[in-house]
């Protein structure tokens, strides 16, 4: 009978590879077609792979907390020649003698070491990036150990003009090694490299003071009740609907208009960062966008956010106000322009023409992160101050 190959799936735009987190199958059980038997965790989530056909698994051939590319064989089920006929791979499998059915799993294959995890729609793919001055051989040992450019920041050169030789290289190396060391998650990896990307560009940061206390008012007569960041966000989808140029990319001397105003949001998850995405949010009033919204914060809380949920927003909200803090400089993901910032309300004293006095007020600081090849301070201004105008009527939202 042929043995059929489990291959690792392709999990997503830009996914290069996975994390093998749980075997949900053993060796010597029977498994039907699209029965979840393994569970992988990527950069973004973690999903499941599924069986290719009907069979009996018979063995694993990786491991636990290792990382495997698209394309790695996983492991093999025993099927029929009618199975593997149905799904084609009757004529590349030729009947074997498996080994026994309730075998250990093998001896895993060596995993690749070289595939870098990338971020989901990125315009671009990852590359190393070299420094100035240095040379083909430190490239290589770089390539070699899969470091980038941005690594070296820490070791001084020794070479002219402060160029960083190879000695200094292997110095730095070796000094490392004499202190604790811990692997980064697959997220860390992705977020450093995202970022890392983004700082190639010249970005800067316009910022202003939003009154709270109608949004605030407004927030207690909904039921259920939208948190600041969705404001924030349905007041940006509102002000890109009405002028998108400033959410678009430049690639080259051409700039990229956005085909749609979906919009992501920033939420914590466990080593890192992820961004859900509300498709056409100018679209839907903000009663309509609450419960979607919490739903993809609970899934990416759990890291198990669907594929469709991710990718292909034109901006992002964060709302840095949650750890207390009032005032930040978020980094815009590599393919966006923007991101707008949230920080936290504070009870201010104002002062109020009509009366002749001071009043409280309730206020947060908003920022606008932003891409200046593509937009210049005044149109960011003129943005955030758009956005800051609709969060003081609520119920326009």
């Amino acid at each position: 009978m042929p043995l059929v190959p489990i291959i690792m799936p392709q999990l997503g735009e830009s996914i290069a590879e996975a994390v093998v987190v749980q075997f949900r199958v053993n060796p010597g059980a029977a498994v039907r077609a699209d029965q979840d038997v393994l569970e992988v965790e990527t950069n973004k989530a973690v999903m499941n792979v599924s069986s290719p056909c009907s069979g009996v698994l018979v063995r694993w051939e990786v491991q636990t907390g290792v990382s495997y590319p698209v394309g790695a064989v996983l492991g093999y089920l025993e099927a029929t020649d009618e199975e593997a006929a149905r799904i084609g791979a009757g004529s590349h499998f030729e009947p074997t003698s498996p080994p026994p059915p309730h075998s250990e799993p093998s001896t895993p294959s060596t995993p690749v070491k070289t595939v870098q995890p990338t971020v989901r729609g990125l315009p671009v793919p990852a590359h190393l990036a070299g420094a100035s001055y240095m040379s083909p051989r430190m490239k290589a040992r770089m390539n070699e150990l899969g470091l980038h450019a941005a690594d070296l920041a820490g070791i001084p050169g020794s070479g002219s003009g402060g160029r960083v030789t190879v000695e200094d290289f292997e110095r730095f190396i070796a000094q490392l090694e004499k202190n604790k060391l811990t692997q980064a998650s697959p997220m860390r990896v992705a977020v450093a490299d995202a970022m890392r990307r983004s700082w190639t560009r010249p970005l800067a940061t316009v910022g202003l003071t939003a009154v709270l206390d109608p949004l605030l008012a407004h927030r207690k007569t909904c039921e259920p009740r939208p948190g600041p960041a969705l404001y924030a966000l349905r007041a940006l989808a509102i002000a890109l609907a009405e002028n998108s140029a400033p959410a678009g990319r430049l690639i080259g001397n051409k700039i990229v208009h956005p085909p749609a105003i979906d919009i992501g949001f920033a939420v914590e998850a466990e080593e890192g960062v992820l961004v859900p995405v509300l498709r056409a949010a100018e679209k839907r009033p903000l009663r309509a966008l609450v419960k979607p919204y919490n739903e993809l914060v609970e899934l990416a809380r759990q890291r198990r956010l669907p594929a469709e949920a991710t990718g292909g927003s034109i901006a992002t909200v964060t709302n840095f106000g949650t750890f207390g803090l009032i005032w930040a400089t978020p980094i815009p993901l590599p393919e966006q322009t923007l991101v707008l910032g949230l920080g936290a309300g504070r009870r201010v004293p104002a002062w109020d023409e009509a009366t002749q006095q001071f009043r409280p007020v309730t206020e947060a600081n908003l920022t606008l992160s932003f891409d200046h090849r593509v937009l210049d301070g005044g149109a960011a201004g003129r943005l955030l101050s758009r956005v800051a105008s609709l969060m003081a009527t609520p119920e326009a939202l």
